[in-house]
């Protein structure tokens, strides 16, 4: 029994230290480290030119300043309880545009990077988007039961 309750113990406290993992450390970088880190992932992926690397980071320094910004944005509006509950005309206007971003987003790329390029981005892309997705549900069930 006492090495049931210890193993236990020892599972309760070692998930809740993984729980915790280490997102707070990213929080603290500057948009351009943000940037850099993005772009140099990238490069290992996609064995991008030193060409491409500048016109990728470039890319990636206005898409993390812009997030950065409209992050601040939201914590001031959630700080200063100016949230309300959007209508679905609001959520339609913020979808449309978000997509419109990220076509904006995949026209530049192709662009910089060669078709072959192109091709491995997009397979990684959509991968991080299907794990994104079964985390989303993931959660979702969770917060439900």
């Amino acid at each position: 029994m006492k090495k049931l309750v210890f193993t236990m113990v020892f599972l309760l406290g070692f998930t809740a230290i993984a729980q915790t993992g280490n997102r707070k450390g990213m929080k603290d970088l500057t948009p351009q480290q943000m940037a850099t880190l993005q772009t140099k992932k990238m490069t290992l992926a996609l064995d991008l030119t030193d060409a491409q690397q500048a016109q990728i980071q470039k890319l990636n320094l206005e898409n993390v300043t812009a997030r950065v910004e409209r992050r601040k944005e939201m914590q001031a509006k959630r700080e200063s309880g100016e949230i309300k509950p959007l209508s679905s005309e609001q959520r339609y206007e913020l979808r449309v545009a978000h997509l419109d971003h990220q076509i904006a987003q995949r026209q530049q790329l192709q662009k910089i990077l060669s078709k072959e390029q192109f091709i491995v981005w997009n397979k990684i892309n959509t991968k991080r988007k299907s794990h994104r997705m079964a985390n989303a549900k993931k959660a979702r069930y969770a917060r439900r039961h």
